[in-house]
């Protein structure tokens, strides 16, 4: 198992975790992944940190598909891949409704049908092979449908990658798309991994990747983990509440909302329909500390840095590949860092 460091949405804030960034690249850390939802994006972070980094690979956690046509994005992966010698890790998702609808002002449409031809075409963009082409059920290229001028045209990438198969991560959840992650992409990225639990989670992907013919060890798993170390056990966990009510109470509306669905599938059904309802009725604070003990636990590492050490051996064990940090506490990278 290889380590990341995850910086979230820093936009506004890449000077506080800058130097967090350079010290995981210096000692050896696999990656960084930035995100984005509605406010900063994640691509001119990346760019920025692969001018001031030597070696971490940069990942997006996650890109998302809606706010960007497929060819665009896959301009975006070679430019960045050029610009950092080969370090792009290309992370794509849908992200949910209310942001896509509500903020990008695009439909969501029929997802499972979207994301495999938005793959298919960034990588034929990618590797370059011929004129761009792609006709399917959601995107058309050449677009010749209403409204076209009839004069498009396939093309070709006038930049030549510096890698013609960039690595693609999606973000699944559901069952049907994290059986689509195992067929199409080269890694995943679960959110709230349960590594005592993760039978009812991984059975999907294992089917996805048996379509395609390909075993477990081809498809990197990589999640994030939200990791607080201190003395007062109660006090770390109350940091990283706030984190788990947000998404299994906000992130998306009543059914439906990803996260709430799975902490349900975990056997957090009352817990989760709590959070939620006290989420949904603007009690934040209430909402957080209605986060159990328990689920803090299992999602998360927590408390003294010896109990954080001995609790990475569920992750070692189970079939993570890479285990991305969300934390801004440096001793926390060196602690783990050694532990492996």
């Amino acid at each position: 198992m290889r380590l990341g460091l995850s910086i979230g949405y820093s936009g506004s804030s890449i000077g506080d975790v800058l130097p967090l960034v350079q010290h995981a690249d210096r000692i050896g850390f696999d990656s960084v992944w930035v995100a984005e939802a509605y406010g900063s994006d994640a691509v001119t972070v990346l760019a920025y940190l692969a001018a001031v980094t030597d070696r971490i690979k940069l990942g997006s956690a996650v890109l998302q598909m809606p706010a960007r046509t497929p060819a665009n994005t896959a301009m975006t992966a070679m430019t960045l891949d050029a610009l950092s010698g080969g370090r792009v890790l290309l992370g794509l998702g849908l992200s949910g409704p209310q942001v896509v609808e509500g903020w990008h002002g695009v439909p969501y449409g029929k997802p499972l049908g979207k994301t495999r031809e938005y793959v298919e075409i960034v990588r034929a963009a990618i590797a370059r092979e011929g004129p761009l082409r792609h006709h399917g059920d959601h995107y058309q290229v050449p677009y010749h449908g209403p409204g076209a001028t009839g004069l498009g045209k396939p093309l070709k990438s006038i930049l030549h990658p510096v890698r013609s198969r960039i690595p693609i991560y999606l973000a699944a959840i559901g069952p049907r798309n994290v059986e689509l992650t195992g067929e199409i992409a080269d890694g995943w990225l679960p959110f709230f991994y349960s590594p005592e639990r993760e039978d009812l989670i991984i059975e999907s992907l294992d089917a996805g990747l048996a379509r395609s013919g390909r075993k477990p060890d081809e498809l990197d798993i990589a999640t994030t983990v939200k990791v607080v170390i201190g003395d007062d056990i109660a006090a770390c966990r109350d940091q990283v509440r706030p984190v788990f009510a947000l998404y299994i109470g906000g992130m998306g509306a009543r059914g439906k909302n990803f996260y709430f669905d799975l902490a349900c599938r975990y056997g957090f059904e009352g817990a989760a329909g709590r959070i939620q309802d006290l989420y949904q009725d603007g009690k934040k604070d209430e909402a957080a500390a209605a986060v159990p003990d328990t689920l803090v636990d299992e999602l998360a590492l927590v408390g003294p840095k010896s109990r954080v050490v001995e609790r990475l051996e569920a992750w070692k064990a189970s079939r993570i590949r890479t285990l991305i940090l969300g934390t801004r506490q440096r001793e926390i990278l060196d602690a783990l860092q050694d532990a492996l």
